[in-house]
């Protein structure tokens, strides 16, 4: 991340001073992950964008089409592409743990080196594509994701992926979150 960025000047929020509609959010998310991640503490400042975060999160999860291994590779693709030490950590972690994405897999992306599954260096390519190109593909370059095997509606699965990660990724650069102890082993040596 960035040294010289802006920083928000909102501090997490935390059970103990949280409204409401904002210690349901963190009840849910401690009930779900164990824990309250970082992540959410700052994100819930905004109760919407939390909502909004947990929705196309679980949804892309739930509709997307894709493997548990295969969804990481999209999630951590877009993360590092947007440089969020925080959820490269976090997606690097879940990927390696519980989504048990291929090892060699998750550091080739992190390093971005070539990944040698052919059908997942397809994904790997074309969610980078999508993201810089700003979902502007070349006829030839959705094709060639086509081709690999996977359909056009994973091509919105990609789509809901970039926009949850914008929303958690912005939040973290913005507030400069800190990576959580559970995923602090997977943090990007530079950061």
């Amino acid at each position: 991340m960035l040294n010289n960025t802006f920083k928000i000047g909102l501090d997490p929020v935390t059970l103990e001073n949280a409204d409401d509609k904002q210690r349901e959010i963190l009840e849910k998310a401690k009930k779900a992950n164990g824990m309250i991640p970082n992540m959410y503490s700052n994100m819930v400042n905004l109760p919407g964008l939390q909502e909004t975060y947990d929705k196309g999160y679980h949804s892309f999860r739930q509709e997307s089409g894709f493997t548990p291994a295969e969804q990481e590779v999209v999630l951590l693709t877009i993360s590092v592409a947007n440089s969020c030490n925080y959820c490269t950590a976090a997606h690097s972690y879940i990927a390696e743990n519980v989504s048990k994405t291929p090892k060699d897999v998750i550091e080739a992306i992190r390093q971005g080196k070539e990944i040698q599954d052919e059908k997942l260096a397809a994904l790997h390519k074309f969610t980078k594509i999508m993201n810089e190109s700003r979902g502007n593909p070349t006829p030839e370059e959705a094709q060639a994701f086509l081709d690999a095997g996977y359909s056009e509606k994973q091509i919105l699965a990609i789509i809901l992926a970039q926009a949850t990660k914008t929303i958690s990724n912005y939040s973290n650069h913005i507030f400069h979150t800190e990576v959580d102890e559970a995923f602090s082993g997977s943090k990007l040596e530079n950061a």
